[in-house]
């Protein structure tokens, strides 16, 4: 029979897939003799079944585990004199912080409510306490109730007491509390709140188990890119109490900085808490390291244990604890988030401590990552107006109208606003805000709190517990000093230092793009010295050669200082556009050869002197100039336009000119679907003397230039002819001079990957541009549908992530992989590119490096992460040992 259930010493932190990553890591922890409450963990086959049945189907085993457990403990679930209470908690292969459930205190009634005073020696206010919790989150988590009204009463009744923290509210504060807790839950279900300890774990896992697909949870899994069909596991866990007094307590802690990758002791503890309290940042909490000075013995085990699982895991670890009365439990450990520079300093760390080599310090950070290290910081020279200062959670530099409200946050996004959310504290219900917004402040909560974790998990630049803030979300607007910051107001958060600055602040480039641009050593800045070392090695390692899109010299020289071997794109349809729009204009109005021909002299020298200044940045190394793609109408005025200004000169008795002569040629010229219609090689058929134009400029211009490397790139080619067709006309120019020129062609109409066999025989590379391969192997016109319907795509999961962001494998990728396969087999001197926007892509650059081919090329920004991306494919290809 399949097994369902799990108890801890049976797991293992290898079987995340079955068991989730908490509950592998609280097997792990547990084999490894470490202090975690006795538990068992039902699979993720349950929870697949669960989602396709709506039934636990694993009662009879979840039964046994549960006998288990209350021999190990001494107590039964439901036991009145003296009560099991247990934890339900989510837990996905993936780390997903705080975006599925967790019910805590589960098997508390009201009969049991005396029993659990009784075991804590007579601590009502404890007990009390503890059931209020239970109600709230199984109102919100099982049944639905919101959750803003256990908000409200709890606020209530805080103000009635004249405290500002729930630690205020004594026992009999509390015992009110629970029935109006109680009488909320009667009226959102219709029903009293369950007596029965086993309904209540059988309807909390029914829960957990279903908030895999709950919204927030389906929209994280999108953001981070995790597969829809995982599932989560549920871990059953004894309760231990951190909410017991002065002596008990809650915390989270990392065994380095997760947002600078420093060694030391770093994490948050609340005193007389329960571990919810931390991570959602209801109460500001302490340093860990004031943990010393109040339970010394529990501090100095906890810095015991963290030692080791760092050493166990090889990495940065993240760990909640809770205190009970002085003994330390270990409720979960996971190899931790970080942000972008931790990364990279974490990995390069544990390379000179001799944990890991280089190449698995490569395979630890990513392009995403890198990319994120190159956006700008603030300049505050200009000594910009400081509000406030909280915790710099998440590094970056963020700017945008403050907003108050998550869905408001996403509006104001699709409008084009920048924008940060700011909130009291965050929770899972604000991550569609917390995406659109450029950054997140709260006012209160720290590194650990759920603000902290998830905005560092997704790039985003995080303020958190500036306890300065009074922030009133109903009003939309905080106070600081005595300064009403109100909904629309610009504001300025910096995530490294934790300033929040009034206005927009003007920004500088980052350290990492000054040491690409080679004016910043590398050795000057520990995290550009990380970035150097482990792109150096990526270099080292891999295979695929990295070159740029670039069409001006200037775009070139930055790509050749960024690490550029060559270019692989030049549009030569932007070298047509400002002042030289005239003479494309004079070229397409062109009646006679002699009219078109003058147009072309005059267009000639101007290309040459554009291709001397590119081979010059790049002498030495190849240069594929695209012949002219996109169709001739782009270089006219709009149709609409033009036919306005013409009938208003005719009615006003006006003579039109030579707008009536642009509007003739418009008109001769207009398409239903243009880029469907006469671009790219079609052009260079049916207007003599335009490719030939482009091609002398080439060849002259590489006359000119020592070193230069010119390739000739046809666009559009379905057809071998018509290569063969462009290739002889070209021939005959090049013959003329002692220049070597490649020929080749852009694979971008499907038939061209189709039959790559025939074409491959007239050509001398192919360059895949991959963004038109993806419009006419979807029928997607890209500017059309993104913003019509892709949104629906995604959240339908039709789409992972977009095709014109991340290279469709099994349809795109299939005609790639054909072309590369028959192309090479045709002619195995045949070189293979790619310069679409997915050759700067992470996750495209390791297909590419896996179906062969020889270089990606992407923008001059984007090239530093094409060569860690593929240096990681490389690695990962051959394999590599992390010692």
């Amino acid at each position: 029979m399949e097994k369902f259930v799990y108890d801890f010493e049976e797991g293992n932190r290898g079987l995340k897939d079955l068991l989730g990553g908490k509950g592998a890591n609280l097997a792990e922890m547990t084999n490894l003799g470490l202090p975690v409450p006795p538990g068992f963990t039902i699979t993720t086959d349950a929870c697949r079944e669960y989602l396709r049945t709506g039934e636990v189907s694993a009662r009879d085993e979840i039964e046994q585990h549960l006998a288990t457990l209350e021999g190990k403990m001494g107590r039964k679930l439901g036991n009145p004199s003296d009560p099991l209470l247990v934890s339900v908690r989510s837990g996905a292969k993936f780390s997903m912080p705080g975006m599925m459930e967790t019910v805590l205190n589960v098997g508390l009634t009201d009969e049991s409510v005396a029993g659990l005073a009784a075991q804590a020696g007579g601590d009502e206010r404890f007990a009390w306490d503890s059931y209020r919790r239970l109600i709230q989150m199984f109102g919100k988590t099982v049944c639905g109730v919101p959750g803003e009204e256990f908000d409200h009463a709890l606020d209530d009744a805080k103000h009635a007491r004249g405290t500002r923290d729930d630690v205020g509210l004594d026992a009999d504060a509390l015992k009110g509390l629970v029935g109006t807790y109680k009488e909320i839950f009667r009226r959102h279900t219709g029903r009293a709140f369950p007596q029965d300890p086993r309904e209540q774990l059988d309807l909390a896992i029914g829960a957990v188990f279903g908030s895999w697909n709950a919204e927030r949870a389906v929209l994280y899994r999108r953001q981070e890119r995790i597969p829809a069909d995982l599932g989560t596991a549920v871990n059953v866990v004894a309760m231990v109490f951190g909410n017991l007094g002065s002596d008990s307590g809650t915390g989270v802690a990392f065994t380095r900085d997760p947002a600078t990758g420093e060694k030391g002791v770093y994490g948050d503890y609340l005193p007389n808490a329960q571990g919810e309290d931390v991570v959602a940042g209801i109460r500001n909490t302490m340093p860990l390291q004031e943990l010393e000075q109040l339970d010394k013995r529990s501090y100095d085990e906890l810095m015991a244990i963290m030692a080791k699982l760092e050493e166990h895991y090889l990495d940065l670890c993240d760990i909640e604890f809770t205190i009970e009365r002085g003994k330390l439990w270990m409720l979960q450990t996971r190899v931790g988030k970080r942000t972008a520079a931790a990364a990279f300093v974490i990995a390069t760390h544990l390379v000179d401590e001799g944990v890991i080599d280089l190449d698995e310090a490569t395979k630890r950070v990513n392009g995403n990552q890198l990319a994120q290290l190159m956006f700008p910081t603030f300049d505050l020279s200009e000594e910009p107006e400081q509000l406030t200062r909280g915790v710099g959670a998440s590094p970056g530099a963020a700017s945008g109208k403050a907003v108050f409200d998550a869905q408001h946050a996403v509006a104001m996004a699709k409008e084009g606003e920048q924008v940060i959310l700011v909130r009291r504290e965050t929770n899972p219900d604000d991550l569609p805000g917390m995406i659109a917004a450029q950054g997140i402040l709260t006012s209160r909560g720290g590194k650990t709190s759920h603000a902290a974790v998830v905005a560092r998990g997704m790039g985003k630049t995080c303020v958190c517990g500036a306890d300065e803030l009074e922030v009133n979300v109903h009003k939309g607007q905080f106070t600081v000093n005595g300064h009403v910051v109100s909904e629309g107001d610009v504001i300025s958060i910096d995530g490294t230092t934790g300033r929040v600055y009034l206005g927009e602040v003007s920004v500088q480039p980052s350290p990492v793009v000054q040491y690409f641009e080679g004016t910043l050593d590398p050795q000057a800045d520990p995290l550009v010295s990380a970035v150097h070392r482990i792109l150096a090695h990526a270099d080292e390692r891999r295979r695929l050669r990295v070159r740029t899109n670039a069409d001006t010299g200037e775009d070139a020289a930055r790509a050749r200082r960024f690490g550029a071997q060559g270019i692989g794109l030049c549009r030569t349809e932007h070298m047509f556009l400002g002042e030289r729009r005239a003479l494309v204009e004079r070229l397409i109005l062109a009646r006679t050869a002699v009219e078109r021909d003058a147009a072309l002299d005059e267009l000639l020298p101007l290309q040459r002197s554009d291709f001397i200044e590119l081979f010059r940045a790049m002498a030495g190394l190849p240069v594929t100039v695209r012949l002219i793609d996109p169709p001739l109408h782009e270089f006219l005025p709009p149709l609409e336009d033009l036919a306005v200004k013409v009938a208003v000169a005719e009615e006003r008795g006006q003579d039109p000119g030579h707008d009536k002569d642009l509007l003739d040629a418009v008109r001769r010229m207009h398409e239903e679907n243009p880029m469907l219609g006469l671009r790219g090689v079609r052009l260079g058929l049916v207007i003599p003397g335009l490719f030939a134009m482009q091609v002398r400029a080439i060849v002259e211009a590489a006359a000119q230039v020592p070193d230069a490397r010119p390739e000739i790139m046809v666009p559009l080619v379905g057809a071998v002819q018509e290569l063969e067709t462009i290739r002889a006309e070209a021939e005959k120019i090049i013959h003329e001079f002692d220049v070597e020129v490649k020929i080749g062609t852009m694979i971008e109409v499907p038939r061209a990957a189709l039959t790559a066999g025939d074409i491959a025989q007239a050509a001398d590379f192919f360059s895949f541009g991959t963004n038109d391969l993806t419009q006419m192997g979807w029928g997607f016109s890209r500017d059309d549908v993104e913003g019509a319907f892709f949104w629906r795509y995604l959240e339908l999961g039709i789409f992972g992530v977009s095709p014109f962001e991340s290279i469709d494998r099994d349809g795109v990728g299939r005609l790639v992989r054909i072309a590369v396969e028959e192309g090479r087999a045709a002619r195995p001197d045949l070189h293979f590119g790619v310069c679409g926007e997915h050759g700067g892509d992470p996750d495209s650059v390791h297909f590419f490096d896996e179906v062969g081919l020889d270089y990606v090329s992407c923008s001059p920004f984007r090239v530093p992460v094409a060569r860690l991306e593929a240096g990681r494919a490389a690695i990962e290809s051959t394999g590599s040992d992390s010692r």
